[in-house]
């Protein structure tokens, strides 16, 4: 924790022009802050000391962004990124638009899932040999047993189905359910309907943020994940199974691989 205040004292010295404004911190102690003024900031830093796997890699996070923004994708633009030995930061510009999590008008649902499904298309359009970030199950599941070994796994926070599961289940699971094929594309590694954000007006795709996990991996780690953030009642009651059903239509998965889609939950209770 002291670490994270000491990085924030020397950003606000360096940044003292703008307003600070805390969005979230975690239990990592990482944090995240909005930078008023035109066009806005945002702030994340986070101590070293965490998950492997955990998505507060903010080096990394960086050349992804930097890499995405390259390939046409719209995202943020890096301003600053560093580390020392007790944390990182990283200091970006604010995406328009109007996050797919926050409340939409029951008209407009339908266009903000066809949305997310579209950029899902875009992102895994792009060609796999350009990517340089690896993501596949050779990489994922040791750091999965890392985070276990660790004591990082967040038990009370699991997905309702494995709610009460032990880290030891977990591990059992995803042994016995990983799948014997991957189909690598360049996913995002955690789309969630917060990190897409859209025009409010016209709904498009104004930018992914987010991509610590980004990578090559199989299409079902997106697909799990955003069927999930759309069908699951406690993340966005406004949608619904229906809508995770028109996100997979609108993607173009007519024959849904479920064991593919609940492996890949699984896998991510260890980020």
């Amino acid at each position: 924790m002291d670490d994270v205040r000491n990085v924030l004292a020397t950003l606000k010295r360096r940044h003292h022009r703008q307003d600070w404004h805390p969005i979230t911190h975690g239990h990592s102690g990482a944090g995240v802050w909005r930078l008023g003024g035109d066009p806005g900031h945002y702030v994340k830093i986070a101590p070293r000391s965490v998950s492997p796997d955990s998505g507060f890699d903010l080096v990394a996070e960086a050349d992804r962004t930097v890499w995405l923004g390259g390939q046409g994708i719209p995202t943020a633009e890096v301003v600053e990124v560093g580390a020392d030995d007790t944390a990182a930061w990283l200091v970006t510009t604010a995406v328009p638009g109007r996050s797919a999590a926050e409340p939409w008008p029951a008209e407009q649902r339908a266009d903000v899932v066809d949305a997310l499904a579209d950029i899902a298309r875009a992102l895994h359009a792009l060609p796999v040999a350009d990517c340089p970030f690896d993501r596949g199950l050779a990489v994922t599941v040791p750091h999965a047993r890392q985070a276990a070994a660790a004591g990082l796994v967040d038990l009370a926070d699991l997905d309702v189905e494995r709610q009460g599961w032990s880290v030891s289940r977990l591990l059992a699971e995803l042994d016995a359910t990983r799948p014997a094929v991957e189909e690598p594309v360049v996913c995002h590694g955690d789309l969630c309907l917060p990190n897409v954000l859209l025009d409010p007006d016209t709904r498009a795709v104004t930018g992914v943020i987010d991509l610590g996990r980004l990578g090559t991996a199989d299409r079902y780690a997106d697909l799990a994940l955003a069927t999930r953030s759309l069908s699951a009642e406690s993340l966005n009651p406004q949608f619904g199974p229906a809508f995770a059903a028109r996100f997979l239509a609108r993607y173009g998965e007519s024959r849904v691989d479920a064991r593919r889609l609940e492996f890949y939950r699984l896998l991510d209770e260890f980020c």
